[in-house]
């Protein structure tokens, strides 16, 4: 039954990134903050599957270090335009 209940809050967390992430595409820090709580959701489903199913835990750790790297991207991207244009609207910059 507790396993039950992660599983149904890995899927409301999923849930809940992705409404964040369609709905506030406005601002770019918003997207990003909403990405990586859907790659928190993805993580703690795989640390409930893994423990699960008595796996090694090794799969984890190159998760978290791409999802780290995909981070410090994101961040950077967001520096850069910030410096560029002045704010983090979308609509303040041409994407042609």
């Amino acid at each position: 039954m507790m396993i039950l209940n992660m599983w149904i809050i890995c899927v409301i967390m999923f849930i809940v990134g992705n409404l964040i992430f369609i709905s506030k595409h406005k601002h770019l820090l918003i997207v990003l903050l909403s990405l990586e709580f859907m790659v928190l959701s993805i993580f703690f489903f795989f640390l409930i599957y893994l423990s699960m199913i008595d796996h090694e835990m090794y799969m984890l750790m190159v998760f978290l270090v791409f999802s780290v790297c995909e981070g410090a991207l994101g961040l950077s991207i967001l520096v850069s335009m910030i410096r560029t244009h002045g704010n983090d609207y979308f609509q303040s910059f041409n994407l042609l």
